[in-house]
């Protein structure tokens, strides 16, 4: 396709975008929570609400765009999202920002349900490896970038910027969308599936909204408990409506594909875990080492950097060689590179982090860019949309899990450490949160080696596949 690399530069700008809302507040929240009069308790929704929004309508969006054309969902999504930086960065009050959080979650899954649908359909087989390389180093820069850009930012400007960074880039973006994206054709005939739509999305929003609600008051209390009773009730009238709808918003006979399904299950799972050092790690430099947010961002930047060229290489690999060893090869690099982060301490040089993040991150491009290709690769193409839907739903599934979890994981062993209930940093006693850092990294670094076994029964899937 003509002005194929052109296109991936337009749609790659704003999966990185995208991407880096999800993390960029994170390192901003205790700037954004003294100016706003807002616990920290509380300001974690400006981060949460944004994923919890994008999770719920990726599938939706990814449904639209097999109907109405992937290009066209894409567009509209692209100004959408603009609008909502700009409403993110008016410093007006915390109800105004969660608004202006939600319009760009609106937007993120417009944009996000398509990338790789749009991707898979404009290149052949013999590029698409390095395609996905590309788009999947964007993905991954954005959802890494966040605190080492948002520290960056905040050396110098005030934390509205964070959001109206997006703009700028986005509309060049936009400006060259014009010109190098290709009239929107539907994909495929059918209705869309409000039964499956508003259980999904229900059930998004409750089992979420939960475990957020419950980390703040206690997950056997009567709210969370409550919710965790709708998640129940909606993932049940999910899957019923989805085995009867003839149109179906996520057709479950993608899940009897292997390739896919572990492909997805590795892609959460990763997401997952790197989202334990998104969250961890400004509280370590910042906080337990007490580094200025300048200087902890030019820390955090580096992964974002190391994939930069990570990714391509990875999609390199992927097309000269076997996907799924290259994808097995960059999992089992990612456990190696973890497993560092269990032994830092208060007084570790910091060459150890810088060296145990380059690591990772190599690990991390090698593996998104040939599982991403696998996963596409395998569906069919009147499903593109879906099956790009579900890969962007397994990220956003694995960020928001990632913040839950680490932090979760994070104040359990601060508060058995401490010998009372710890829900934020302990100036007094760092210890503890060095000692709660080591146990969330240890649950980290299970969860990669789930993601390597997933991984390896993806390359027997995806050989036996072939050899049929």
């Amino acid at each position: 396709m003509k002005n194929r690399w052109w296109i991936l530069v337009s749609i790659g700008l704003f999966a990185f975008m995208s991407n880096l809302d999800a993390s960029i507040v994170n390192v901003a929240m205790p700037v954004m929570a003294k100016q706003l009069n807002i616990p920290m308790n509380q300001i974690e929704w400006v981060v949460s609400l944004y994923l919890i929004v994008l999770s719920a309508l990726l599938l939706f969006f990814g449904k639209l765009g097999d109907l109405y054309g992937k290009i066209r969902i894409f567009r509209i999504g692209t100004v959408v999202f603009l609008v909502g930086s700009l409403l993110s960065g008016w410093q007006i009050n915390f109800p105004f920002l969660l608004f202006g959080r939600i319009i760009q979650g609106l937007g993120g899954a417009m944009t996000l349900s398509n990338t790789y649908g749009i991707t898979t359909a404009t290149f052949d087989l013999k590029e698409r490896g390095r395609a996905m390389g590309f788009i999947s180093t964007f993905v991954a820069l954005g959802a890494v970038a966040g605190p080492g850009v948002g520290g960056i930012i905040l050396a110098k400007l005030p934390w509205g910027y964070i959001f109206w960074v997006n703009l700028p880039i986005g509309i060049i973006a936009i400006i060259l969308g014009m010109f190098v994206l290709p009239k929107s054709t539907a994909e495929t005939s059918g209705k869309i599936d409000w039964a499956g739509f508003l259980n999904f999305a229900l059930l998004i929003v409750s089992f979420f909204v939960a475990i957020f609600i419950g980390q703040e008051i206690g997950y056997l209390k009567p709210l969370p408990l409550a919710l965790y009773a709708i998640a129940i009730i909606t993932f049940w009238g999910f899957i019923h409506s989805e085995k009867r709808a003839d149109s179906p918003l996520m057709p479950l006979s993608m899940f009897k594909i292997k390739p896919f399904t572990y492909g997805v299950g590795a892609a959460v799972l990763i997401f997952l875990s790197n989202f334990f050092t998104v969250v961890i790690m400004p509280f370590y430099l910042e906080d337990a080492r007490h580094l200025s947010a300048s200087a902890a961002g030019l820390l955090l930047i580096i992964f974002p950097i190391v994939m930069t060229f990570a990714g391509p290489f990875g999609g390199y690999l992927a097309d000269h060689f076997s996907q799924s060893r290259v994808a097995t090869l960059g999992l089992l690099i990612v456990a190696i590179g973890q497993s560092g982060y269990i032994f830092l301490g208060l007084n570790s040089p910091i060459w150890v982090y810088v060296a145990v993040t380059v690591v990772m991150a190599i690990g991390t491009g090698l593996f998104q860019s040939p599982n991403s290709d696998i996963v596409m690769s395998v569906v069919p193409r009147s499903q593109l949309g879906s099956a790009g839907s579900l890969n962007a739903l397994a990220r956003n599934i694995g960020m928001i899990s990632g913040t839950a979890l680490s932090t979760t994981t994070l104040f359990l062993g601060m508060s058995v450490k401490a010998g009372f209930r710890v829900t934020n940093y302990l100036p007094s006693q760092p210890e503890a949160f060095i000692y709660g850092m080591h146990a969330a990294f240890i649950v980290s670094l299970v969860i990669i080696i789930l993601a390597f076994l997933l991984s390896l029964l993806q390359g027997k899937a995806v050989a036996t596949v072939k050899m049929a």
